[in-house]
């Protein structure tokens, strides 16, 4: 059998490529030179705009009424005195995330009854209930 020996003039070539120097270009020999495949989709864009884009949302501020915690220190801006905890009294407090242009500013602290003074402000204070002892996980070791 015959075996098949690369001619002269192929080796030369495949020895160009690598020999070629930096900054030099390479001559084409044929119109059907390594052309990318045609798979018939077209390439995206921008595939940064045709994602669509979260929603941005608006933050507002809002009132939450709860029972006064043990430890708690505050004062309420509406008549200056603090915010107390009181053992055999289950006094109500308002807490308000205030928001500026969507951008959380602050929370402030409220007497339940000096809130509704106001007209309520931050619109209406809605009752969160009491935390069980089921709903807070274990503290983990």
């Amino acid at each position: 059998m015959a075996t098949k020996t690369a001619s002269p003039a192929k080796a030369s070539k495949s020895k160009s490529k690598k020999s070629q120097k930096p900054g030099t270009k390479e001559r084409k020999t044929s119109a059907k030179a390594k052309k990318p495949a045609k798979s018939g989709k077209k390439p995206a864009v921008n595939a940064e705009k045709s994602a669509p884009k979260p929603k941005k949302t608006n933050w507002e501020s809002r009132a939450v009424l709860r029972l006064i915690e043990a430890g708690a220190a505050s004062e309420c801006p509406a008549c200056g005195e603090p915010i107390k905890f009181r053992a055999r009294h289950r006094d109500m407090q308002v807490i308000c995330n205030i928001y500026e242009k969507s951008v959380w500013k602050r929370v402030e602290q409220y007497h339940e009854e000096c809130y509704k003074n106001l007209k309520e402000p931050y619109g209406k204070a809605i009752k969160v209930p009491k935390p069980t002892k089921g709903s807070r996980k274990p503290a983990s070791k």
